[in-house]
């Protein structure tokens, strides 16, 4: 379903690369300084090679890929936790989304605390917060610890309240990675029909998943990542046969 037929999302020509360097021990680094010879070899590693999609309002998408094909990188870049080496990458209203667990909450805070210091990050008033607070933490099912300091809480529940303030945030582009492998089945089920919710509300979806049977329930769409190219996007069934083996 498209609403709107600017893309909500547009990735051009984008490439990232990062240095990786070899270390050694501190008695290698003082006797190779003293000999004029480097302590450490940097090599460049290129995580994307000239990505270029775009995704509109009312799809999902999913980034599907082997480990260190590129996907959470990928995510990373079009949330702007990371920056483009090369290309550009432009989104049209507010991103919200899991991208690592618990990310934006603060250990010593309450959850009651972190609820509205997160809410604040991802662009919501403290009278959006107040209006919505019941309702997040009555999705996040963990009334009874809402006042205790996260840094107590199981990475269940760390899940369960940045899941319940992300979505409750109403966000233009939501962002998934891997975020549904923690938590239990009944919480996993109900996260999925809130991401389906938004993209049923013409809402754009971008997904990093291992999971094929759940993307080709949710997505319309799969991009494919091999080693940091590019190398299908098209109908989410193809994507997912072709990561079976299957095509």
């Amino acid at each position: 379903m498209t609403t709107n037929h600017t893309p909500r999302v547009v990735v051009t020509d984008v490439s990232k690369h990062f240095t990786l360097r070899h270390t050694h021990t501190a008695k290698d680094w003082v006797v190779w300084n003293l000999k004029g010879r480097p302590a450490a070899r940097a090599d460049d590693f290129v995580a994307l090679h000239d990505i270029t999609f775009t995704v509109d309002d009312g799809e999902a998408v999913a980034l599907l890929g082997l480990n260190g094909s590129g996907k959470s990188t990928l995510l990373k870049l079009i949330s702007g936790v990371m920056r483009t080496d090369t290309g550009s990458i432009r989104v049209r209203g507010k991103i919200a989304g899991l991208i690592e667990v618990g990310a934006g909450f603060h250990p010593d805070l309450t959850g009651r605390e972190n609820v509205f210091l997160n809410g604040a990050i991802l662009g919501m008033s403290e009278k959006q917060i107040t209006e919505k607070f019941d309702e997040i933490v009555a999705f996040s099912e963990i009334e009874e610890f809402i006042d205790t300091e996260v840094k107590f809480y199981s990475s269940g529940m760390f899940l369960r309240l940045a899941f319940a303030v992300a979505v409750h945030t109403d966000p233009d582009v939501f962002l998934v990675d891997e975020i549904l492998a923690v938590g239990d089945e009944p919480f996993q089920r109900k996260c999925l029909a809130k991401i389906r919710e938004l993209r049923d509300a013409g809402k754009a979806l971008v997904i990093v998943s291992h999971d094929l049977d759940m993307v080709a329930q949710l997505c319309d769409r799969g991009i494919l990542l091999e080693r940091g190219r590019m190398v299908a996007d098209g109908p989410i069934e193809h994507a997912v046969a072709t990561m079976r083996g299957e095509r």
